[in-house]
């Protein structure tokens, strides 16, 4: 498609006369008018891939702008289209004042931090009717767009407040922001509003954008979030073109020629402009109705497009908002309950794997414990090889850590900018770390590797075992991990010295699963596991590892060891389970 540079120019240049006019106001309002189209054209095409004229209609443009500007020079400036090679586009992340200020929010972690706000607000507005307005607090990027007699003329980053940077050019490309809006007789377009939003990354495509920068040599972001901002603060307007940026609307700022009595309204003007809008804004009419609404999106925090961290809470009636007033920083009308955090930051000391039932062999990542949505969390998979390349963590690292509700903890990735040189990058190793055997992938294409020594690996027995207690199998609940682990593979936990300690290898009383059922007391008996002891009997200070007996107590000069109450609870449900019916 042809654009016209500096270089050439698709219609020739009228010849001059003996007397150069004045352009006129009318001559001014077209050159605003075709040079905004024409450089609209280019943005479409070379930065979006998606043309919007043909090539014909384009040069006809470019040619009745060149036609202007011979006929008044005055009109060709600098930054005129014909002045501009077509491709040249970039972001400079100028700091420009906001019309109106962009306030925060303050906010409330509990119902009764809740409750404290409602009552401060009733109290204050009297016999005032009330009606609040819900919305997902997403957890993005907050942009502030101007529009014009219905034209995006910029777009902000909130900054602090009162001045953000220029990143109109990179909004442009985000999907469903319009560049102009689309008035209806019961909303026509306003001669200037402010829309305020969130730009967002979609979570289900943050995954797969991380994989790409690994792939490509880059630094993983951490976060979806962090996706977004870095996503839109790309001085090159066609990288964040390539990235499924979203943005949802849900407020204005600055506006002439456009009043609301309620929040609310701003919703139904927005989505009748063809801005888009969160489906899940709702007007509820009194706080326990609130409540509710906060409980159930903190059950279902993941079933929506994006990252949701809490509810924002507003008073919907304009008249009360203004009698509220706000703070130096936040209005007091409105309030973000936040949800407990599902990511926090810890450190990854080492990757180790585990071997599965199957022979799977995982990697999980060992961690700084670390309190995330209501437990600490110490240990975390990451799946495979392939998804530790794709995740980019190096041991080392500060890593995010997310744990939704009853979810697997996950690592999400490493906070890139704190790396200090020594981490290091994990290898999966070639053998089995228990049997020894050489590791392989089943068939081709296959990301997980397996360890085919199925009979004798006493990883895969271990957890073989286990599996036979669970509640689906034999139902044993006196053979938990630990017991598991005594039967099958003791020697799981024995440190690297211990062989220079001339302590020997202690064999595994099952060789396979078909003999759980065959045990014996006196097989039990000298069983032992590696265990941390410490070294005073005050039970402080270091620790030292020790083989100790699992299932009988420790024997002493004047007694043997005896069994143990779980052990004797064990051979108890093993009798139970022998007569259960397999169909069960």
């Amino acid at each position: 498609m042809t654009r016209f540079s500096d270089e050439t120019s698709p219609v020739p240049a009228p010849a001059p006369s003996d007397e150069t006019p004045t352009a006129d106001t009318r001559a001014r309002h077209e050159w605003a008018d075709l040079a905004e189209q024409i450089r609209q054209h280019q943005f479409a095409y070379y930065v979006k891939d998606t043309p919007t004229v043909s090539d014909g209609e384009f040069d006809r443009l470019i040619g009745r702008l060149t036609h202007l500007e011979e006929r008044y020079p005055e009109l060709r400036t600098p930054d005129s289209p014909t002045q501009r090679v077509g491709g040249t586009f970039s972001t400079e992340f100028t700091p420009v004042d906001h019309r109106e200020r962009m306030m925060s929010l303050d906010n409330v972690f509990d119902e009764a931090e809740l409750d404290d706000w409602f009552d401060r607000v009733l109290r204050s507005v009297g016999a005032a009717p009330i009606h609040w307005l819900t919305e997902l607090k997403i957890d993005g990027l907050a942009v502030n767009l101007l529009y014009e007699n219905g034209r995006l003329t910029r777009a902000l980053t909130r900054g602090d407040g009162r001045t953000g940077e220029d990143v109109t050019m990179n909004v442009r490309t985000i999907e469903g922001i319009p560049g102009r809006l689309t008035g209806t007789s019961e909303h026509p377009v306003p001669e200037l509003v402010e829309v305020r939003g969130e730009v967002f990354f979609p979570v289900e495509a943050f995954a797969e954008l991380n994989a790409g920068l690994v792939e490509a040599g880059k630094s993983p972001f951490a976060n979806p979030r962090n996706a977004a901002a870095g996503s839109l603060r790309q001085k090159d307007p066609r990288v964040t073109a390539s990235r499924p940026l979203r943005m949802l609307v849900h407020g204005i700022g600055a506006r002439v020629g456009f009043d609301i009595s309620r929040q609310s309204q701003a919703y139904t003007a927005l989505a009748a402009w063809g801005l888009p809008t969160s489906p899940h804004a709702r007007v509820l009419d009194d706080p326990r109705e609130v409540r509710e609404r906060i409980a159930y999106f903190g059950e279902h925090r993941h079933s929506v497009e994006h990252e949701l961290d809490g509810i924002v809470v507003k008073v919907d009636e304009i008249a009360v908002q203004r009698s509220l007033g706000s703070t130096s920083r936040a209005p007091r009308w409105a309030i973000a309950y936040k949800y407990p955090p599902e990511e926090v930051t810890t450190t990854l000391l080492a990757i180790e794997v585990n071997v599965g039932r199957t022979g799977r062999v995982t990697p999980y990542g060992v961690m700084e414990p670390v309190k995330v949505a209501g437990s600490t969390v110490s240990m975390a998979t990451l799946h495979n090889g392939f998804d530790v390349k794709r995740k980019g963590v190096l041991i080392g690292d500060t890593i995010v850590l997310r744990k939704a509700g009853d979810v697997i903890p996950e690592i999400v990735g490493p906070v890139v900018e704190l790396r200090e040189g020594h981490e290091t990058e994990f290898v999966m190793p070639t053998h089995c770390p228990a049997c020894g055997t050489e590791l392989a992938f089943e068939k081709d294409g296959d990301k997980d590797i397996r360890c085919p020594n199925a009979r004798s690996c006493p990883s895969q027995l271990r957890e073989r075992v286990h599996g036979l207690a669970s509640r689906g199998a034999f139902d044993i609940e006196a053979l938990g991990w630990e017991a598991a682990v005594a039967l099958a593979d003791p020697e799981s936990g024995r440190p690297a010295e211990a062989d220079s300690w001339g302590t020997p290898r202690h064999k595994p009383v099952l060789d396979s699963e078909s003999r759980l059922f065959s045990l014996t007391l006196d097989d039990l008996a000298d069983v032992r596991v590696w265990r941390e002891t410490p070294l005073t009997r005050k039970r402080i200070g270091p620790l030292r590892p020790e083989r100790v007996p699992y299932f009988f107590t420790k024997a002493t000069a004047k007694s043997p060891g005896k069994p143990r109450e779980n052990t004797l609870r064990l051979f108890e449900e093993l009798e139970k389970a022998k007569a259960q019916p397999l169909w069960r």
